[in-house]
């Protein structure tokens, strides 16, 4: 009997920790649930009443079209007004009334609908903008109004403009969400849910109540329903199909601004579920640990030796365990010089295809500097002679030219330096603009040898980019040297470069060549579609150009025009924008 009853009341105290364990973890969740259904519905219902905010002004600033104050037998004026503010604005209707609530004009032509009992309407009339929502007859569809008053230039109401909006395209972006959202009127009737059988329904009407006809519509009870309140949280039990939770907690939000009421159904069942899986395991510990102290005090025998041969499972498994861990700590090592390996081998990559450019583009580095510096002698041999003839102006303009030129070179070296180091530091903002025109000065002679018209298409001003400087400009020139080669037997040939800013930063390289064989390979190394000697590079340059966009968190790709020729499009994130100082 001692032991029975031990044993009972052991499994007593199991069943009551769980009981705990449940009720503690559920309320605990509930909190966090809580949290984000009213972070949900708050955000529905912002979108919501935005929308009709943006509706909201479009119609107030509609009553001072001057065209709603002509004489009562000239219509067509005012319909071609609210006709275009319609199309403009994606609104059903809007429908200008005079004081007697008559119609004057719409927007669709069918302005008869009985305006003499409608609340908005007289608010408008009193001065102020009114607002209401229910079933249009002539569109029968659920609607929201909004009814702006329009000033004579005396003063005092002359019309009334009414915007009708469609609610339930408004609903279309909502339905099938999640959690379950319904909005109601001042009278409790819902116009608006992400969950059509909740629509038409009465939350003041129980759900044994027969279905109400209203001059517009049917209106249904209440789904089935029962409330209870635990700590503070109000939890519905939900009879109304597979589309509803049964078990939900209950969430509302006041619209004051639009009328109504928003709710939430937020379905308990994972925290249900959580609750129990923890109230299951902390009920199967526990059990465990009874188990194991009856095994105990039955079998201590048993249970030593039992420990014995556990204790040299253990080690073997340990043993195992330390041979294990340092297998994979020898792989991770591996794995890391392998990264280490893989990173120099890509910087080595770079560097070679800038330098295949560098030797493609050195001869006509050195014609570059070799017409100024011929100039230069030719100018200051010239200053020197109108120096010795007195004549100082005409030297001061020689030696101008020396200075311009000796510029030029300065400007042509930088570049070609620059291209040429290796470049180390991490992704910062860089002048796009002065990327592509450092690199159009690098193959500027390789274009016109090779009879190529270079058309920059950029903006006036810098455009910051993440990138690197050198990195970028490799990328320019890799593009615009493909697409010299790829143009070697067209007719006409020339190369457009385009800068456009906004979400993203996007670079376009178009030229008037055959256009590209096989977008699919076109960025794969050692893929190209010239034979051995045709042309210049190895055919690395697009491969090493997609890896450097993508180390920037850009993206490249080519397609073929459709009138000829190929686009490269490389697009880069915007440099965020520095405080000014």
């Amino acid at each position: 009997m001692t032991r029975a009853a031990s044993i009972a009341a052991f499994l007593a105290g199991v069943l009551a920790l769980m009981a705990g364990v449940f009720a503690n973890s559920a309320l605990q969740s509930l909190d966090e649930v809580e949290q984000r259904g009213r972070s949900d519905l708050a955000l529905a219902s912002d979108r919501l009443v935005s929308g009709l905010f943006g509706y909201r002004q479009f119609t107030v600033e509609l009553t001072l079209d001057p065209r709603l104050h002509a004489p009562e037998d000239a219509t067509d004026p005012m319909a071609a007004a609210l006709l275009r503010a319609a199309d403009i604005s994606g609104a059903l209707d809007f429908v200008l009334l005079d004081p007697d609530r008559r119609p004057l004009a719409s927007a669709s032509g069918s302005g008869a609908y009985l305006w003499r009992g409608q609340p908005f309407v007289t608010r408008a009339l009193n001065g102020a903008l009114g607002r209401g929502v229910g079933i249009d007859p002539r569109f029968g569809r659920r609607v929201f109004y909004y009814a702006a008053p329009v000033f004579a230039p005396g003063g005092g109401v002359d019309r009334v403009l009414v915007a009708i909006l469609d609610l339930e395209a408004i609903e279309a972006d909502f339905r099938g969400s999640r959690p379950a959202i319904f909005m109601s009127d001042d009278s409790g009737i819902i116009y608006f849910s992400n969950r059509s059988e909740l629509v038409f329904r009465d939350r003041t009407l129980a759900a044994d109540h027969g279905p109400v006809q209203t001059e517009d519509e049917t209106i249904a009870p209440f789904v089935r329903h029962r409330i209870w309140d635990v700590m503070g949280h109000q939890i519905w039990r939900v009879s109304a199909g597979r589309y509803l939770p049964r078990l939900a907690l209950h969430l509302d939000q006041d619209l004051s601004v639009i009328g109504m009421r928003a709710e939430a159904l937020i379905g308990l069942r994972p925290v249900l579920i959580d609750a129990a899986l923890q109230a299951g395991a902390a009920g199967a510990v526990l059990s465990l640990l009874g188990l194991v102290i009856l095994a105990v005090a039955r079998q201590r025998r048993v249970l030593a030796r039992a420990n014995a041969v556990l204790e040299d499972r253990v080690a073997e498994r340990t043993r195992a365990l330390v041979q294990a861990n340092a297998s994979l700590r020898a792989e991770v090592a591996e794995r890391i010089e392998a990264e280490a390996a893989l990173k120099r081998a890509q910087q080595d990559l770079v560097q070679a295809g800038k330098l295949s450019a560098l030797g493609t583009m050195t001869a006509g580095i050195s014609h570059e500097l070799n017409q100024p510096l011929m100039a230069i002698q030719s100018f200051a041999d010239n200053a020197v002679t109108f120096i010795d003839r007195d004549n100082p102006e005409t030297a001061q303009r020689n030696m101008r030219k020396v200075s311009d030129l000796a510029g030029r070179m300065a400007r042509i070296i930088r570049n070609f330096r620059a291209f040429a180091r290796q470049e180390h530091e991490a992704v910062r903002p860089v002048d796009l603009r002065q990327v592509v025109t450092g690199a159009a000065d690098l193959v500027a002679q390789r274009l016109d040898r090779h009879g190529v018209a270079l058309r920059l298409d950029l903006p006036d001003g810098p455009l910051w980019v993440l990138g690197g400087e050198v990195r970028l400009q490799q990328v320019v020139v890799n593009l615009l040297s493909n697409a010299i080669d790829a143009m070697a037997g067209s007719d006409p040939r020339a190369v457009t470069i385009a800068l456009r800013g906004g979400d993203l930063v996007v670079l376009t390289v178009r030229d008037t060549g055959p256009g590209i064989e096989d977008p699919d390979k076109m960025f794969e190394p050692f893929y190209s579609t010239r034979e051995i000697g045709e042309a210049e590079g190895v055919g690395l340059g697009l491969s090493i150009s997609y890896g450097l966009v993508q180390s920037f968190g850009g993206k490249i790709r080519g397609e073929n025009a459709p009138d000829g020729g190929a686009i490269f499009t490389v697009e880069l994130q915007p440099a965020p924008k520095e405080p000014a100082s």
